[in-house]
């Protein structure tokens, strides 16, 4: 079978969606249910439909593309990513999955390829975490990892909640619809890119994922005492944004001291208030993110930036509130889907390293549904969620080619 993409016309969908965007290119900003998500989910949709894909749409806005396999009492193989995008993002992140996706499977429709396993694309709802502070709503949801309560309490910076944004998006039912049953489909493989240096500095084709790191989130509220900056004598102050200064910092120092080279930890979130340079800042929000490779050690620094948290709070005066966003283990990805996966790459003649995603995905949920994998694709520098941002067009017929071949092995 004589498979072709179509490089060119997938990076001019890639460079259409970019367009859709709440700030001037080349910077990719469409934060959930937002307009231009809305306009993006409306773009991709669109594209789906004149590949000949059957659409459905669950409670929480998950979009699902179906192409119907010649047997149907045989469970489907899926594929799948995102197109929200954090502020100041660029136009490959989650996109190459999505847009990847639909070219695969146009180039399978071309070679006149029937698969007997349907294959479907999901397209993930608020894969970033820029709404509600917690990433992965969507694949969260459908992996029965959040429960229905905790994602009713999800409010946005605003105090709107989930069921608010559900209304904007258009999305009707109930979100116990949303989980899917164990096994519904025969495996799962999600195409992205790298989002880090290797695959470039090794001059590497292809990666294969075994395992995903393990994430967590903190927010925290922090309330001091205001006053005007030349009045309020230095001994007496209570600055909630020094203190959230001081806990920075603190995360700095239990990512760099845990012993594991995969610990990161970030303070991505820092508001103040006022906000004014000749006022002292009364409140202060923080949102942490913290990730390992390992539980064990990726835990030892979450205990230990709360416990500063307490400690700088207290010495300080401040008053504060503290939440666990998510604190998720890590997902092994199915050897025999690894090993598949691998030997498809192989035999296009691709260079391929196995390797651990130190970014989350959709896919570290979807490990709890079903076999799941990943394929990597270099991308430059590393760089992402950032507008320079990017993969060529030669790297991403790359990684499109090898997930229609794992389509065609897996569904045929």
């Amino acid at each position: 079978m004589k498979i072709s993409i179509n490089k060119n016309r997938l990076q001019k969908k890639i460079d259409d969606l970019a367009l859709i965007t709440e700030a001037a290119p080349p910077v990719v900003t469409r934060v959930l249910f937002s307009e231009s998500d809305l306009r993006g989910r409306a773009f991709v949709k669109n594209l789906c439909r004149e590949a000949g894909l059957v659409l459905r749409e669950d409670a929480v806005g998950n979009i699902f593309a179906h192409w119907e396999g010649t047997d149907k009492t045989l469970p489907a193989v899926a594929t799948g990513s995102h197109i929200d995008a954090i502020p100041n993002a660029g136009k490959y992140d989650g996109v190459v999955g999505v847009l990847g996706a639909i070219e695969a499977i146009r180039a399978l429709q071309a070679a006149g390829f029937q698969p007997k396993r349907s294959i479907e694309l999901i397209i993930f709802t608020s894969e970033e975490p820029t709404r509600f502070g917690i990433g992965c709503l969507g694949s969260r949801l459908l992996g029965g990892v959040l429960s229905i309560e905790r994602a009713a309490a999800l409010r946005d910076h605003d105090g709107k909640d989930l069921e608010f944004w559900r209304a904007q998006g258009g999305c009707t039912g109930s979100l116990e619809s949303v989980k899917l049953p164990k096994d519904c489909y025969a495996a799962f493989v999600e195409l992205h890119i790298e989002q880090g240096p290797i695959l470039e500095a090794e001059n590497v084709d292809i990666g294969v994922v075994e395992k995903i790191a393990a994430p967590s989130t903190l927010r925290l509220q922090l309330t001091g005492v205001g006053g005007h900056a030349g009045a309020t004598l230095m001994p007496g102050r209570r600055d909630a944004g020094l203190a959230a200064a001081e806990i920075a910092l603190a995360v700095e120092k239990a990512a760099t001291t845990t012993g594991s080279p995969d610990t990161v930890g970030t303070t991505g979130v820092f508001r103040i208030e006022p906000g004014a340079v000749n006022s002292v800042p009364c409140r202060a929000w923080l949102e942490i993110d913290l990730r390992d490779t390992l539980v064990k050690t990726r835990d030892v620094a979450l205990v230990q930036i709360e416990a500063a948290v307490k400690e700088i709070c207290t010495r300080r005066k401040i008053e504060f509130t503290m939440e666990r966003l998510n604190v998720d283990p890590p997902a092994i990805c199915d050897a025999k889907l690894v090993g598949t996966t691998e030997v498809v790459a192989k035999t296009l003649n691709f260079s391929v390293k196995r390797m651990i995603s130190r970014a989350y995905h959709d896919s570290l949920f979807m490990a709890q549904v079903c076999p799941t994998t990943m394929i990597f694709i270099p991308c430059f520098k590393g760089y992402s969620h950032r507008p320079d941002e990017f993969s060529s067009p030669e790297q991403i017929e790359k990684g499109v080619r090898v997930l229609a071949d794992s389509f065609a092995e897996l569904a045929g």
